[in-house]
């Protein structure tokens, strides 16, 4: 008997539409794109009616018990967290892929190719090399890495977004501004669809960047409250607002709170107005139902 490969056809040209999705939502306009750690926050998020997911590995990291590096948290199990995020929403997600896991072009290329078949729309690589004595990578093979992580998205054919970071205002660069910019139009020249130097939380200087890079899209985090709305931000320009380890950060600091509170002082005062069991619980029997009747009706019509 034949075997249907109707569910996988129907499963490629799924991540296709969220790619082309992806696109569409940097090509006008400003939206924010929230960091999920894990399945339950990110169907939560999908929930509240955001068009696009990205993943933290700051967030999954300590989800995890462990520091935020690429030594702590391998290529292997950042890709397992980007598939799992995957597959449980029905939006694009984008991938945090931290440096790309390797130091040359060729095996950036090699792991942005394993992360492209995770089902992700879109994916960002970082010119930080985790080194505290040479933060970052020189330009010109920082350039050569983002240029392998274009081909490699090419090659597959599917469309994917890359995103080049340039991280000199995270790793103290004597001139954060003008070495940012250089990096960026560079990259940009090298085939990066979107430009991002995580950092700045001032209208003057993300001005600055969004000029520097335009026309291209370019993305700003926010994991603080600076003044700044998301229409303040999109009125510079700005295509893509992400908010990094900051929602995780958000819970990490109830918990933490409470915890400290009930070992130190004896005190429940850490359980005050929190989301009802049942709100969480309902919301989630919901969403189950929900796709188990999705489910159940793909199986039939395959059938």
């Amino acid at each position: 008997m034949a075997i249907s490969n109707q569910p996988v056809e129907r499963s490629v040209e799924n991540f296709r539409a969220r790619r082309r999705a992806f696109r569409a939502l940097h090509e006008a306009g400003c939206f924010v794109i929230p960091n999920p750690w894990d399945v339950g926050s990110a169907r939560y998020l999908q929930q509240l009616g955001f068009p696009a997911l990205a993943t933290t590995s700051a967030g999954f990291a300590f989800s995890q018990g462990l520091p935020d590096s690429e030594v702590a948290l391998t290529c292997e199990r950042n890709l397992a967290y980007i598939g799992d995020i995957a597959g449980a929403v029905d939006v694009p997600l984008n991938a945090d892929f931290a440096s790309g896991y390797g130091a040359s072009p060729q095996d950036v290329a090699a792991n942005v190719m394993q992360c492209i078949a995770a089902g992700v729309a879109g994916l960002s690589i970082e010119d930080g090399t985790g080194d505290p004595s040479s933060p970052l990578y020189e330009l010109p093979l920082a350039v050569e890495r983002v240029r392998a992580a274009r081909e490699a998205i090419d090659q597959s054919g599917a469309e994917v977004l890359l995103t080049a970071r340039a991280e000199c205002f995270l790793v103290g660069h004597p001139d954060p501004l003008r070495e940012s910019v250089r990096r960026l139009q560079a990259f940009a020249e090298a085939g990066a669809d979107v430009l991002f130097a995580p950092g700045p939380h001032d209208s003057t200087t993300i001005q600055a960047l969004v000029d520097a890079v335009r026309p291209k899209p370019i993305n700003v985090l926010m994991v603080r409250d600076c003044g700044l709305s998301v229409a303040d931000i999109a009125a510079l320009g700005v295509r893509r607002i992400s908010v990094g380890a900051a929602l995780a950060l958000a819970a990490w600091t109830g918990f933490t709170r409470a915890a400290q509170k009930l070992k130190s002082d004896g005190s429940f005062a850490g359980f005050a107005n929190l989301v009802s069991y049942p709100e969480i619980n309902g919301l989630f029997a919901t969403d189950y139902r929900t796709r188990d009747s999705d489910g159940r009706r793909s199986a039939a019509s395959a059938s």
